[in-house]
């Protein structure tokens, strides 16, 4: 269960970002399809995402990593709102991932994650509130050579697109305490995986995820004010499937179901001002990827 060094650095830089992107894989390619089918509020939510990511190695052990991750993500409404004009829309998200990974000794390793973003409509020219600033710092602890492996990530995380601007603690936890069987305890992330074998893979997690964008063009309600942008909040269940080709490439699948979801539009103040979607969907994800 060894897990290479610029892999795990970035685990404690995107594994816990809640953006419906997690800018947030370790990953040097990755090419996926996310769809939320039409519910009984009749929202329907799709995504394509593209990452590509670059080590550069700094000296004896430690790292400096640059990626770029680009989502597209269409959100479509059918009933009819106070806001008919956004109820069926694209958005567009994209990230520049900046990571400095220090080896303190053998176990550890300290890591800083920077990442501006853009996420917006693009419907005019750039704007200040189409763009924003992520960051993450903390450590990692790596014991891949012990009877049951383990591997544990604690840090902060700040977010500028977030309601309440203060950095938010970071926790993963894995650990492989059956030859076939690994359990994982985190925030936003946890789960089980049984390894078949060096092939194949079974997964459940527990997700708490979402995303914010900027709207370019407000959007004007009499009844409940002005919208400036939309946010999304979804905590998931899912059952999923990876098949590794050859090392570290894989194709996997994803399907589940939501346990709590709010899609809104907020004003300028982050006030919640319209409730798009709060009703339960499916969940459907799959993608192609080639690993660090």
């Amino acid at each position: 269960m060894g897990i290479k060094l610029v892999r795990l650095a970035f685990i404690l830089g995107f594994i816990l970002s809640v953006n419906f992107c997690p800018a947030q894989t370790p990953d040097v390619f990755r090419l996926e399809y996310m769809l939320m089918p039409r519910n009984t509020a009749e929202a329907k939510l799709s995504r394509i995402k593209l990452v590509a990511n670059l080590p550069i190695k700094v000296g004896k052990n430690d790292n400096i990593i640059v990626g770029a991750e680009y989502n597209r993500i269409a959100f479509d409404l059918n009933r009819r709102t106070p806001y008919d004009d956004v109820i069926s829309e694209t958005f567009h998200v994209a990230d520049l991932n900046m990571a400095y990974i220090l080896q303190y000794n053998q176990d550890w390793r300290f890591v800083g994650v920077v990442t501006p973003r853009l996420s917006s409509t693009l419907t005019n020219d750039i704007g200040d509130g189409d763009v924003s600033l992520n960051v993450t710092i903390g450590a990692l602890r790596d014991r891949p050579n012990i009877e049951k492996p383990t591997r544990l990530v604690l840090g902060v995380a700040y977010n500028s697109t977030v309601a309440v601007r203060i950095p938010l603690p970071l926790v993963y936890f894995e650990k492989r305490f059956h030859p076939n069987w690994a359990y994982v305890v985190g925030a936003p992330k946890s789960g089980m995986k049984y390894f078949f074998n060096e092939k194949h893979m079974l997964q459940t997690e527990f997700i708490v995820d979402g995303y914010y964008v900027n709207l370019q063009n407000t959007v004007i309600s009499s009844d409940s004010g002005i919208a400036s942008s939309i946010s999304t909040s979804v905590a998931l269940f899912t059952l999923g499937y990876q098949y590794a080709v050859a090392k570290n490439i894989f194709f996997y699948g994803y399907a589940g179901h939501t346990l709590f979801q709010a899609g809104v539009l907020r004003d300028d103040d982050r006030n919640n001002i319209f409730t798009l979607n709060d009703q339960p969907s499916f969940y459907f994800r799959t993608g192609f990827r080639i690993g660090i």
